[in-house]
């Protein structure tokens, strides 16, 4: 796990890079990372690929699984392992041995040798495939055979000549008969029909919503994180240093300032006559909470470009980078189950702490001169 976290990371290093007409890109191993406005890849030896920009393509074969996501997205090597992408319009016309996982508006696909997993609303698969398919869509075009079990949820189907079904075909319809299907396609003693409200396989709308929500946070709180970067760069460079340098005194001061806020809340609340100071106080430390976790981001994405031989961000468009390099990368580790609530919590603790050093500059312990 932490090694696909550090390689899905690196991989992303160009988020912020996409505002500008050059690409970044990153090599470990055989791996190779791209991304930027336009981005292609070349490599023929390539084992993972990992790939992100407004229009993603590439034309070599790899050996490992493929990673793409863009707007327009076009890939027509072959892919040893299994193919991820997400974009608006995407294209994977070269053969793919494992499995892939397609989602976007105008989606064509070709040989797949393992599953096929694809929701969108124009679809067209061009190739067989050697597993099960999961289809749902507006639009559908199928020209290929599929080996094992088809699930459709489609408003419309055209079933090309070359298109035959080995498995079930089994179709999720709002008026379950509406879809015609070829007597040569399937037996009709393999064909299942079913309510639409049974489909169990991809559904477009929430998995949009679900990715839309991850993609706007991140870039709310890269953007935050630049701008603070760009209008305060000494002051944001100082609490970076802060936790970078002392992560547990930050994290340790991030509790005890985030408690004491949240306390100071409840103890208003018991005075009765300071109760409406309570909403103010937790408003407070969620307002805080945030502003921690942009500046911890922040300099978590800094300690992540330093860590691959990066120097320190002096120009806006490095600590622009740095910003979108730690926004998405805890985001993305914030998506492991239990441990990434724990780490995006740190983040938030230490990040407060670091604020809180550098605003109020608290002192403990410290001995009064007489």
């Amino acid at each position: 796990m932490l090694r696909f976290l550090s390689i899905l990371v690196a991989g992303v290093l160009a988020f912020p890079v996409l505002a500008d007409d050059e690409s970044a890109s990153l090599r470990m191993g055989d791996d190779t990372f791209i991304g930027g406005r336009s981005v292609v890849h070349s490599a023929n030896d390539t084992d993972d690929l990992f790939m992100a920009g407004e229009t993603v393509s590439g034309s070599a074969d790899i050996t490992g699984s493929a990673h793409l996501a863009g707007r327009a997205v076009s890939y027509d090597g072959a892919v040893g392992g299994d193919v991820y992408a997400a974009g608006e319009e995407i294209e994977i016309t070269g053969d793919v041995s494992g499995d892939v996982t397609v989602i976007g508006r105008a989606l064509t696909v070709g040989s797949v040798g393992g599953d096929l997993r694809i929701a969108g609303s124009e679809l067209h698969l061009t190739g067989d495939v050697g597993g099960y398919a999961m289809i749902a869509g507006e639009d559908v075009r199928i020209d290929g055979r599929i080996a094992g079990d088809l699930r459709l949820a489609a408003d419309d189907v055209d079933w090309g000549s070359a298109a035959t079904i080995g498995g079930r075909l089994i179709l999720y319809e709002e008026d379950p008969g509406e879809l015609e299907v070829p007597g040569d396609l399937v037996p009709s003693d393999r064909i299942e029909r079913l309510e639409i409200e049974e489909w169990e396989g991809p559904q477009p709308p929430s998995l949009r919503r679900a990715v839309a929500s991850f993609v706007l946070g991140v870039i709310v709180v890269a953007g935050l994180a630049a701008l603070i970067a760009a209008l305060v760069p000494d002051r944001l460079a100082d609490m970076r240093r802060l936790i970078l340098d002392r992560p547990f005194h930050t994290l340790w001061l991030g509790f005890l300032t985030q408690s004491a806020v949240i306390g100071a809340g409840v103890v208003f609340a018991l005075t009765i006559v300071g109760l409406l100071f309570t909403p103010a106080m937790l408003l407070l430390a969620v307002v805080g909470g945030f502003c921690g976790y942009v500046v911890a981001a922040y300099a978590f994405g800094v300690g992540l470009l330093t860590a691959f031989g990066k120097p320190e961000p002096e120009v806006i468009g490095d600590r622009a980078l740095a910003a979108g390099v730690g926004a998405l990368s805890a985001g993305i580790i914030g998506l492991v189950p239990f441990f990434g609530w724990l780490f995006v919590l740190a983040l938030v603790l230490a990040g407060i702490g670091a604020i809180t050093l550098r605003v109020i500059r608290p002192v403990f312990f410290a001995d009064m001169a007489e």
